[in-house]
């Protein structure tokens, strides 16, 4: 302890030097303040796309940029900015001499990496898919560029090896009697685009990898988008096979965000210039791109859930018009919309010919004939008639089965079998369902088991099951064929691949795995199903779904369909010519104004606030409002239709609208232009 009599001489000591501190700070922070308020004398300004979701601040703004930072700060990099009264991402557009900005400009906070992850081209992109789905590019580029992971990036990337002599063509070209010119069209430099419709049967993927092998064998890059991982995966063998490891790349959601960063930045450098991958892999910044390929463009899978919501089509067709590349808009059924690039001339149709599918595969319909029906009057109303254990024993002896049911579970709906009511839940009104051969009724709602069930309106104690899912036909046919061995492919059980074993698979659709050397014979069950929803995609998804299971079968396969034989989605089955029905539905489509002959937008939120949208919308002239229509307790739907020509004014109109709407912070309405379904 220091005595009393030292305190007078120690504390104006301590003062004395706490502020010769606090004064030394002071002008080590104004020189540092200085030095980095020292603008650069090149190009003093970067005009930033400061990552803000609001509307009305969607668009680039002026920072000047710190001497210390102008060696680092160029197109594409990510920076901090003040913005708001706080500091936000944003990523550096351009550098530019002069701003139109009268004030002095704030300085950028902080260069985050001088890696430039938003080339020119993924720029421009967002700037049309904003445009297009009237969202905002911040929207946009949350999509595009994947969160940065900063040991990642202190890695580089190995440049790919040298390409060694490609493989001859794959047998399955010499069926489609313009895939040589088009093919030497890609080798060559050219922007051929086509819509191909694939064989039943066919190793798409090794048609798909040499189309790449011989775009990249002349020097330029290669985008491939597929539905889902096991498409990724069989991408990924065939062009490993065909150009080796190293040359390509394959992104999907499953990968960590260390490797997807590591391979997205693979790509940016331009050291893979190969991309395989789902629907974010179409924004990936492929140099020098040649080739854009987009498998089975149908699949819902293709839909973005998150806003703006883009299809991958339409981003991959902006890419290939800005871009100049190539396009192979590829699929063994075919879209009302690629019908449609078919129609209005943008693409030439690449298909096999009529003696290949011929030989590729034969389909029947259950009952369809007068014989069939004498031989089995009950062919059309059983929902396994004999017919299909017919096919199923003889094509067991050659190799695997593949049975498709639209429906997962054991009973997915029961009805009383005396007057045909749907069974019913005495606590809440769900409906009954069965999870398993021994266990009683029980709600699909709430749970509750119902082992004294009778009906309400008959008072009968006996169930029938109209729908029976997987698990049920599973058990159906293991008695059926107590030699084979039965598979279930469905729900969180999905397998990719099947050994050429005589067994029988059973799938929900999208399921189906791939069999090593194709299915024997491929049925398909309850097609009422499928053809029973509603919705104006109905027709058209059920045959893709059919056109995909049945094209598993191996080369000389058959395959039955139990449903209507009139129906004219399975006419077009029985003649492989899903390019006739899309041509057909695309020609009712216009007649009735429905897209792609018109385009459409929704706009969904609470009841007052989509009221107010349309009072704000200053939609074409052209444009006719339907709705609103309630979905529910809580939001109601508004559509807008106009003519497909002046759909890039609808799209201006309900950005217009978006930025309103932000700017006087009304309620949020939920806007989609050209969704999916309705």
């Amino acid at each position: 302890m220091t005595g009393p009599e030292e305190q007078p001489e120690l504390i104006p000591g301590m003062v004395r030097a706490t502020v010769r501190a606090s004064q030394a700070k002071a002008r080590a922070t104004k020189a540092r303040n200085a030095a980095e308020a020292a603008v650069a004398t090149h190009d003093p300004v970067a005009r930033v796309l400061v990552d803000v979701p609001l509307a009305h601040l969607d668009r680039t703004f002026d920072y000047a940029v710190p001497e210390a930072m102008d060696a680092g700060v160029r197109p594409g990099v990510r920076v901090k900015v003040r913005f708001a009264g706080q500091d936000l991402d944003g990523y550096v557009v351009e550098r530019a001499a002069t701003s139109e900005h009268p004030g002095t400009l704030a300085p950028l906070r902080r260069l985050v990496s001088d890696e430039p992850v938003l080339s020119a081209a993924i720029a421009a992109l967002a700037d049309d898919l904003a445009e297009r789905y009237a969202g905002t590019r911040s929207d946009v580029l949350r999509l595009a560029v994947p969160p940065r992971h900063a040991t990642a990036e202190k890695e580089p990337s190995e440049p790919a090896p040298p390409l060694s002599a490609l493989p001859p063509a794959p047998a399955g070209w010499d069926d489609h009697p313009h895939a040589a010119a088009f093919l030497a069209h890609l080798r060559a430099g050219g922007a051929p685009r086509a819509v191909w419709g694939a064989a039943p049967g066919a190793d798409w993927p090794d048609l798909v990898a040499h189309a790449a092998a011989e775009t990249y064998a002349g020097g330029r890059g290669v985008l491939v988008c597929v539905p889902d991982g096991k498409d990724v995966a069989r991408l990924d063998r065939a062009l490993t096979d065909r150009l080796g490891a190293g040359h390509h790349v394959a992104l999907t959601a499953g990968r960590g965000p260390a490797a997807r960063y590591r391979e997205f930045l693979a790509i940016s450098r331009g050291a893979r210039r190969i991309v395989v991958g789902t629907r974010g892999a179409s924004f990936a910044p492929v140099h020098d791109l040649g080739l854009i390929v987009l498998w089975d463009d149908g699949d819902d899978l293709h839909a973005e859930p998150r806003a703006p919501y883009p299809h991958v089509r339409e981003t991959l067709l902006l890419r290939a018009e800005r871009e100049g590349a190539a396009v192979l808009l590829g699929g063994f059924a075919r879209s009302v919309e690629a019908s449609y690039l078919l129609r209005s001339g943008w693409a030439h149709e690449l298909a096999p010919s009529r003696e290949a599918l011929r030989r590729a595969v034969t389909v029947t319909v259950a009952g369809a004939s007068e014989w069939e029906l004498e031989r089995d009057p009950a062919a059309r109303s059983s929902r396994m008639p004999r017919q299909v254990h017919e096919v199923v024993g003889r094509a067991l002896g050659q190799g695997p089965v593949l049975v498709q049911t639209p429906r997962l579970g054991y009973v997915t709906a029961l009805a009383c079998e005396r007057c045909r009511t749907p069974a019913r839940c005495t606590t809440c009104q769900g409906p009954l369902v069965l999870s398993g051969p021994t266990r009683p009724p029980a709600c699909r709602w709430c749970g509750t088991a119902d082992q004294a069930w009778a009906c309400g309106e008959c008072g009968h104690r006996g169930l029938r099951a109209p729908v029976l899912g997987d698990a049920r036909t599973a058990e159906e046919l293991g008695r059926a064929f107590p030699g084979a061995r039965v598979l279930t492919s469905s729900g969180e059980r999905v397998l990719a691949e099947v050994d050429d074993s005589h067994s029988i698979v059973v799938a929900t659709p999208g399921a189906e795995p791939i069999a090593a050397s194709g299915y024997a014979a491929v049925v398909l069950l309850d097609t009422w199903l499928l053809l029973g929803r509603t919705d104006l995609r109905t027709d058209e998804e059920a045959l893709r779904r059919w056109c995909n299971a049945v094209a598993l079968v191996r080369p000389g396969g058959e395959a039955v369909v139990v449903g209507d034989p009139a129906h004219a989605a399975l006419q077009a089955l029985v003649r492989w010519d899903p390019g006739g029905f899309a041509e057909r539905e695309s020609t009712q489509r216009q007649e009735a104004h429905l897209p792609p002959a018109s385009r459409l937008a929704t706009i969904i939120g609470e009841a007052g606030a989509v009221d107010d949208a349309v009072t704000l919308l200053a939609a074409p002239d052209a444009a006719e409002v339907l709705g609103p229509v309630d979905l529910d307790d809580e939001e109601s739907r508004v559509v807008v239709r106009v003519p497909r020509a002046q759909g890039p004014a609808l799209s201006a109109a309900l950005g217009e609208l978006q930025r309103v709407r932000s700017a006087r912070k009304l309620d949020a309405v939920r806007i989609q232009v050209d969704p999916v379904s309705l």
